[in-house]
Order: structure tokens, then C-alpha cells, then sequence
């Protein structure tokens, strides 16, 4: 699909799932299993919608999913239920083979974010990086928050996922904000943690925004459903209570990350309430 001038897609990677209990924090769940069906052990079904922008000089990939490094057991907790390689999911939605990406970028280097920017070698089991032509961009303070994590957000980040691409040498160090191609930039939002990016694509008066982890759901529209996990609720409130009128009034295409269903919305306001609506395309 074409955003203005720059082709678009949304690459999903696998179903997975995560507590519900965590993911809607304070909500009790006589209210959210209303719209997320929990599993026999209090699951929600989630994705990783990873963005895909082509321009005239690069094949950019915004978020690589959760990865194919998972032992059996873990991937039995998270409920990762692969049904092909990430690598062949990118290639027949967009044609492009994980060699013909030119930048790879990372909102945060949690493993549901970051754990395709490696892949095991199939001989030796090492982690290298998937994409091996790729500039792979991160915020300074995002590296720093992963290397250096607290004791609440350590089992979320695992250095598999962006070590062999620093030794590799393809790791670039970024600002809190910047462009990465003309019309496409990260801007750091706090909430969910201290250096979490968003993604905003603004081409021909349009928008297209990526609220990660900030609103990970179409569930999570309501200010205050906002998940456990987040280290700073207060400022996703406030995060939430400035950006979501906005997406209303300017009529932004919303991607919403961790969506199983349709990723892509445009949010209107009924009765007080933001409310998602499907976008046709085409």
C-alpha cells in the first residue's frame, strides 16, 4: 500500500501472549476480558506489527518482532506460536528478503521489539544479525537503559538481540529525536520507560503514527488502561491525554503494535470515548 509518495506495509510476525492481569495494570478483569478473551492461564493474544517503509533510496523495517531464538520452554510460556520465519513473512508481503534492508529500527530493545534483529546461525547456534546489509538504529539512552536495566526491566531486555549487531559494527547510536528518511521520525515518549520511541511518518499533510508500547492495543484506548509493565504510568497517562485528541482531530493513521487483529485505525471520539474504526485502503 502506498502513504503518499512512500510504499507501506505491516509485517506481522507471530502470535504470542502475555497475562492479561499485567497488560491491563489496575483494570480489573470483569472489564477487560470483555475485549481481550483470556486463555486457561490468563493470556491475551497479541502480535508484533512491524513497519515496513519503502522510499526511492531505502527499505526501512521499524521493529524486528520477538524472534526465533526462543527455547521450547520459553516459547511455551509466552505462547509463541511461529507458523513461519519472520524472513519469510517480510518477503511475501514486500517482496524484500532480510539482505535488501537498508535500516533497521528499534523503538526499545525489549525482546517483543528487538529479538529479530539477531538470528542463530544454523551450524554454530551464534547470534548474528538477520539483517546484514542494515544500518540498525537505537537511541543512546535507550542502549544505555539496556545495558545498564533495573531489577524490574532486566528479564525484558536480552543482549542476544543487539550485541552481535555492535560487534558486527552496524549499531548506530541515536538522539532522543531525529529523522531516520525525510518524513520519518523517533520521538521519545515516557511511560512505559525513561527512553521508548515513537514512530511518526508525516508525507503529503498525512500521518501515520506508532504508539509502541505507549498504547500497544486498540484495548488500550481508555486513559487509563495502561499496562503493569510500564515503569512511569503516570506520564503514559499524560502521554495518552495529549496525543489520542490529537490523532481524533488530524485524522492520523494509528499503528498499534501489539494489535492481533487489524493494526492500522483511524480513532474517532463517541460520546467522550475514543473509539477505533477499520481504514479502507485502496
Amino acid at each position: 500500500m502506498y502513504f503518499r509518495d512512500y510504499r507501506i506495509e505491516i509485517v506481522p510476525d507471530t502470535e504470542f501472549r502475555l497475562d492479561g492481569g499485567a497488560m491491563f495494570g489496575v483494570v480489573p478483569r470483569v472489564l477487560w476480558e470483555r475485549v481481550s478473551t483470556p486463555d486457561e492461564q490468563n493470556r491475551i493474544r497479541m502480535n508484533m506489527n512491524c513497519l515496513f517503509v519503502e522510499t526511492p533510496s531505502e527499505k526501512v523495517l521499524v521493529e524486528t518482532g520477538i524472534g526465533e531464538k526462543w527455547s521450547e520452554q520459553h516459547a511455551e510460556r509466552f505462547g509463541i506460536m511461529r507458523e513461519r520465519p519472520f524472513a519469510e513473512s517480510l518477503r511475501s508481503i514486500t517482496g524484500c528478503g532480510p539482505d535488501e534492508i537498508t535500516i533497521v529500527v528499534n523503538t526499545h530493545l525489549h525482546s517483543d521489539h528487538a529479538g529479530g534483529n539477531t538470528i542463530n546461525e544454523p551450524l554454530t547456534g551464534k547470534a548474528v544479525p538477520q539483517f546484514r546489509n542494515a544500518r540498525y538504529l537505537v537511541s543512546k539512552g535507550e542502549f544505555e537503559a539496556a545495558e545498564n536495566p533495573t531489577d524490574r526491566d532486566r528479564a525484558s531486555y536480552l543482549a542476544e538481540n543487539w550485541r552481535p549487531v555492535v560487534e558486527s559494527g552496524q549499531l548506530e547510536l541515536m538522539p532522543d529525536e531525529y529523522e531516520v528518511v525525510e518524513g520519518l521520525r523517533m520521538e521519545q515518549v515516557r511511560g512505559h520507560s525513561a527512553t521508548m520511541q515513537t514512530v511518526r511518518l508525516e508525507r503529503g499533510g498525512e500521518t501515520l503514527f506508532g504508539f509502541a508500547d505507549l498504547i500497544p492495543t486498540t484495548a488500550h484506548l481508555p486513559y487509563p488502561w495502561i499496562m503493569a509493565y510500564d515503569l512511569f504510568p503516570t506520564e503514559t497517562l499524560a502521554a495518552k491525554k495529549c496525543l489520542l485528541p490529537q490523532a481524533v482531530r488530524e485524522n492520523w493513521t494509528c499503528l498499534f503494535y501489539h494489535e492481533f487483529g487489524e493494526p492500522l485505525r483511524r480513532l474517532t471520539e463517541e460520546n467522550g470515548k475514543v473509539v477505533p474504526r477499520p481504514i479502507r485502503f485502496g
